[in-house]
């Protein structure tokens, strides 16, 4: 006699195994990944730990206990001559990303902004702002932007300006290592009043802060600089240290 019954059942059974198996693949394949969280990436935007991070043009900015939009600590920025006393940190990002920028700050024509973005940069500003203002601005990153420098700046011969509160708020980048020290630092050119300093550049780096007698005195891009307003007939110490998005490397 056939017997058709069980084989047919067993039959049956596997092929509604299979479809639940099918299934869960299917919810498994569909599932989004998890995005990255939206966080605050700006180091020491409330300028709580003075200037850390910053860099500022021709020694012009300080960190001041008045006035100031919260915590107990703003940015004075000063412009001077041909310095519109730009203040600027270099923070690491992920390509193809949304940011938004916003700082609040006092004075006249008082900028911020981003560059370097991979896209097109950005910058807002204010004429007037006897009082704290909120100035705000979004970007998206380029397909291989890693990081950006965003800053702050006033004007040519206007009085100084204030910051406060400055955030940078999207997904954050890849951790960066702090760079190497810098070597070589050796004195060139040397008059009554200056002394030009060279050295060689850091992996890394996007910045050098030079420091004399252990203060610091400037902040620039490249490996050289002038250290102005010495008295002449004195004997100085100086160093440099290599600067990104991580912080500050160990001094020369």
């Amino acid at each position: 006699m056939e017997r058709t019954g069980p084989p047919a059942r067993f039959t049956g059974l596997l092929a509604a195994f299979s479809a639940v198996l099918l299934a869960a693949g299917g919810l498994a394949a569909t599932a989004p990944s998890a995005a990255a969280a939206d966080s605050d990436l700006a180091r020491n935007g409330g300028f709580e730990a003075g200037l850390d991070g910053w860099s500022c043009t021709g020694g012009s900015g300080a960190a001041v206990s008045t006035p100031v939009h919260s915590g107990t600590s703003a940015l004075r920025a000063t412009p001077a001559g041909s310095d519109n006393a730009k203040c600027s940190q270099s923070v690491t990002v992920k390509p193809d990303s949304t940011y938004t920028l916003s700082a609040w700050v006092q004075g006249s024509y008082v900028y911020l902004g981003a560059d370097g973005t991979g896209t097109t940069d950005v910058s807002t500003w204010t004429q007037s702002a006897a009082g704290w203002q909120q100035l705000t601005t979004t970007f998206k990153t380029g397909p291989s932007t890693t990081s950006v420098t965003v800053y702050t700046h006033g004007w040519y011969g206007t009085p100084a300006y204030y910051a406060d509160d400055l955030t940078l708020v999207g997904p954050g980048g890849d951790p960066v290592a702090l760079p190497a020290t810098p070597t070589g630092l050796k004195t060139g050119t040397t008059t009554a009043s200056s002394v030009a300093l060279s050295w060689t550049g850091s992996t890394g780096a996007t910045g050098y802060n030079v420091y004399q007698g252990g203060t610091k005195v400037l902040s620039v891009t490249g490996t050289s600089a002038t250290v102005t307003g010495l008295a002449a007939s004195t004997a100085y110490s100086f160093q440099v240290a290599a600067a990104n998005s991580a912080g500050e490397s160990a001094k020369s």
